[in-house]
């Protein structure tokens, strides 16, 4: 088995590679532990992310004997889709307010491989994922799937579903997402005055070919509303995600995870 212990060790291993165009395929997947934050309720998220190092291949690993979390639920929201190359923040793991020094385990086996990532409360790894980033108190949008429904903020973000469709028929997709405005520390000038709440849509679980509309459906500048469709290749249970980013954008607040959101929608599909 190979151990993760920090969101910088599949890094270090791309580091040690000879320098040139990373692989198109054949190569592993790395779960990453990305830190934790404290919620309003006094429970903690612990953030995961990962690190696909193929620079084309998308892997398929349903969660089961390998793709799980320990302890608890072997399916804690995870992942089952790996885009390529580095994903930050896709998930997190609730834990209780007197979780202390507990860890979650997060195991991936792949290609042969068993690699896992412990994610704890150690104080090291705390994050600003919802407080705001140091230097400009920029804070995650917020998502919601209703108008007036709960909202979400930061990799934990909200929940929704499930919702049911039928094999080949496009479903549609509705979320209202806002920002603070205030944008990363990182960004200025026209890019921060500019830049709206962009959207981008996965598939995170399910059995079969998905496929969206618009994978990047425009935000509207009034309400906030972005619609799209998407449509299931086979039946089953599934979890689709969409990420909401503010002008800052992932690689440039990896380490902070102050700005984007996840929202998570689950799908129940018919013949």
């Amino acid at each position: 088995m190979r151990l993760a212990l920090a969101a910088l060790a599949p890094a270090s291993a791309a580091a040690q590679l000879p320098l040139g165009a990373p692989p198109s395929s054949g190569q592993l997947v790395y779960p990453v532990f990305e830190g934790w934050y404290r919620n309003a309720d006094g429970s903690f998220s612990i953030s995961f992310g990962y690190f696909n190092r193929n620079s084309e291949e998308v892997l398929e690993i349903p969660v089961g004997p390998d793709n799980f979390i320990t302890p608890g639920d072997p399916n804690q929201g995870q992942p089952a889709r790996f885009e390529p190359r580095r994903h930050w923040g896709v998930f997190a793991v609730r834990v209780p307010a007197n979780f202390g020094g507990g860890q979650v385990l997060w195991t991936l086996k792949v290609r042969g491989e068993t690699i896992a990532v412990p994610g704890s409360l150690h104080p090291n790894w705390q994050i600003d994922a919802l407080e705001g980033e140091a230097g400009s108190g920029n804070t995650p949008p917020v998502l919601r799937f209703d108008a007036r429904g709960p909202d979400g903020r930061g990799p934990g973000g909200v929940t929704a579903g499930p919702l049911t469709s039928k094999v080949g028929v496009p479903l549609t997709v509705t979320v209202w997402a806002r920002d603070d405005g205030k944008a990363s520390s990182t960004v200025t000038g026209a890019r921060r005055a500019a830049a709206p709440v962009t959207l981008t849509w996965f598939k995170h679980q399910g059995p079969g070919k998905v496929t969206f509309g618009n994978v990047t459906p425009e935000v509207s500048p009034g309400d906030g509303k972005a619609t799209t469709t998407v449509t299931f290749a086979a039946p089953g249970d599934y979890v689709l995600r969409v990420r909401a980013n503010d002008a800052s954008g992932v690689a440039s607040a990896g380490h902070a995870q102050c700005c984007w959101t996840n929202g998570f929608v689950k799908v129940t599909v018919a013949p």
